[in-house]
């Protein structure tokens, strides 16, 4: 059974991420991350927390967030595809390169970060047996 510490610390560390993903395009596309006082950040990173929480909500993250297909890669797709439909249904751009660049850079973050601590967790154990 996973702690509710450690489901809200997991969410957390989701949310940061996309936001960093998003402000690294807009700092690469626009220079200004947050643009207009901090709603431009807003306004490219709502559809993909959006995303991201829907990814939580069909995974049920909360049961096992370290979970890198159970939860990671169900996350990081949802992430994704509810990401650029809702940006292609509010105006903002899905140039393929984006998609693509969005995939890997997600996929990177998302699930990384999961294979880390699994990683770090599994030699743990391997020291300690």
């Amino acid at each position: 059974m996973t702690s509710r510490r450690s489901a809200l610390l997991a969410l957390l560390a989701d949310v940061v991420l996309v936001v960093v993903f998003t402000a690294i395009g807009r700092a690469t596309h626009d220079g200004d991350v947050l643009g207009e006082g901090g709603s431009g950040l807003l306004m490219t990173a709502w559809p993909f927390v959006t995303g991201l929480l829907a990814g939580w909500a069909v995974s049920r993250g909360w049961r096992r967030p370290l979970a890198l297909l159970r939860t990671g890669l169900v996350v990081w797709g949802l992430t994704l595809v509810v990401g650029m439909l809702l940006r292609a249904v509010s105006g903002q751009g899905v140039a393929v390169a984006f998609v693509i660049v969005a995939a890997v850079t997600l996929l990177v973050f998302l699930v990384g970060w999961r294979v880390i601590v699994g990683l770090i967790a599994r030699a743990r154990l391997t020291r300690s047996a």
